[in-house]
């Protein structure tokens, strides 16, 4: 029976990775590839049953609307965090090297589920520190804009066990966002690793 690749297996014949962005912090880097298909898929499956996710509402201009997906954190210490999220922490904090402490979570079910352009509260994240987004499910468009007039707009395609890393500094110069598509798309779940300050989450 042929086994599985282990994650540093795939991590040492993983594409290469995408800059995005420079800056002195690491900048933005699309990492494809570092989590094997088995492994995802098995974390996706466990986390869309396992997770107690929540459906939000928000004030926008003179309505509160829903939120167009659902969520869910945890700290990354909290004895009732799933396993599938543990390990997938390790292996993060490996691939990226940064002491995460925290993850968000952002179930989008179909094309109709989206995240606005926006850039991480600053208030809510260790200065220095990188963002690192997993994600697990089905593929999904990812909109990158420098906050300037007639910036132009990259479009990366966040393909299943890929890494899309934001440095602390990239959150002063930069959006991004999950915009709404017509086309077919499964679902997805996406895992954000913070490193918090303590109190916030």
């Amino acid at each position: 029976m042929r086994r599985a690749p282990s994650l540093l297996q795939t991590a040492l014949f993983a594409p290469a990775p995408r800059v995005l962005a420079e800056d002195a912090e690491g900048g933005v880097v699309y990492r494809p590839a570092v989590v094997d298909e088995v492994t995802q898929r098995r974390w996706f499956q466990t986390l869309r049953e396992a997770v107690r996710w929540q459906a939000q509402r928000r004030p926008m201009y003179d309505r509160v609307v829903d939120v167009p997906r659902l969520t869910a954190s945890f700290w990354l210490d909290d004895p009732k965090l799933p396993d599938a999220l543990a390990e997938a922490a390790t292996a993060v904090r490996a691939a990226v090297g940064a002491p995460f402490n925290a993850v968000g979570l952002n179930f989008y079910r179909d094309g109709r589920d989206s995240v606005a352009p926006h850039r991480d509260k600053l208030h809510m994240l260790v200065p220095g520190q990188p963002i690192a987004v997993l994600s697990l499910g089905s593929p999904r468009r990812m909109t990158l804009r420098r906050m300037e007039r007639g910036a132009r707009v990259d479009f990366v395609d966040l393909e299943p066990g890929s890494l899309f890393v934001m440095s602390h500094a990239s959150q002063f110069v930069y959006e991004h966002g999950i915009p709404k598509t017509d086309e077919p798309v499964g679902p997805r779940i996406s895992c954000a690793f913070r490193v918090r300050p303590r109190g916030e989450h």
